[in-house]
């Protein structure tokens, strides 16, 4: 069974290897959650992901 953050890692990611602070799929999954619990805008999506950092 596929976890939801393997369907995204597949994508082509388009950012220079030197500015990707993060994974893309991680971006991706943390914005989709963060639009699901609430986020508008976003500084709403920064906040949510911020929230989370472990």
């Amino acid at each position: 069974m596929q976890t939801p953050i393997s369907c995204f890692t597949e994508l082509t990611d388009p950012r220079v290897d030197r500015s990707k602070d993060h994974l893309m799929e991680d971006i991706i999954f943390t914005t989709i959650a963060a639009v699901i619990c609430g986020a508008e805008t976003w500084n709403d999506i920064e906040h949510y992901g911020k929230s989370k950092e472990s």
